[in-house]
């Protein structure tokens, strides 16, 4: 009887450290389980955001890109109406001459005086000119002028020495300047000494 008791004593001492021991790591585990439960969501919701902001970034981008698109076409299209339409101010200015001109051309054809229509024809140039001022061009004087292979286009060389050399002594044609920058050179004469061509051949 006594033995067991010892045996039964014996039984419950063995087993009693066992179940506490095994109770301790089931907590322990249930902790950790958790606490991976509760990173793995918050890593899960990181993710989820990440995503998000991906997916928003990408559709901000697209809109970028359509907006440079556009922006592309409506500027290749500016540039085309820019080249097509840039000189309208400057014809429409133009356009009451050429109407003088031909009001000149048919008077001339009835008119006996002709005094008269040149000095109107003089009138409509200076007028011209004047519009023409209006959007920066300008004529500039060459006779007499040293010769600037720049702004002269020599059509003749004239051997003189009543010129001073290398100077311009007679313009064929007017030159002009747009915003001071060469629109049309002049042609002209140039001035050279007696002899000088014979001497450089």
């Amino acid at each position: 009887m006594e033995e067991h008791k010892k045996k039964k004593n014996n039984k419950h001492q063995d087993h009693s450290p066992e179940e506490d021991g095994g109770g301790q790591a089931i907590q322990d585990q249930t902790k950790m389980e958790g606490a991976d439960k509760k990173e793995i969501d918050e890593l899960r919701k990181r993710v989820e955001e990440k995503e998000k902001e991906a997916k928003d970034n990408y559709d901000r981008l697209l809109r970028m890109a359509a907006d440079l698109e556009n922006f592309k076409k409506r500027a290749v299209k500016e540039k085309e109406d820019w080249v097509k339409f840039a000189n309208e101010d400057l014809l429409k200015a133009v356009l009451p001459f050429i109407d003088n001109l031909e009001r000149a051309v048919n008077h001339s054809e009835k008119a006996k005086d002709i005094q008269s229509l040149v000095e109107g024809l003089k009138l409509t140039l200076h007028q011209l000119l004047q519009t023409l001022n209006k959007f920066g061009v300008s004529s500039f004087e060459s006779k007499g002028k040293p010769f600037d292979p720049a702004m002269h286009e020599a059509m003749l060389v004239v051997q003189t020495d009543k010129e001073k050399p290398d100077h311009v002594m007679e313009e064929f044609q007017k030159g002009y300047l747009l915003n001071d920058r060469l629109l049309r050179p002049a042609t002209v004469s140039v001035s050279k000494p007696v002899g000088q061509a014979q001497k450089t051949q």
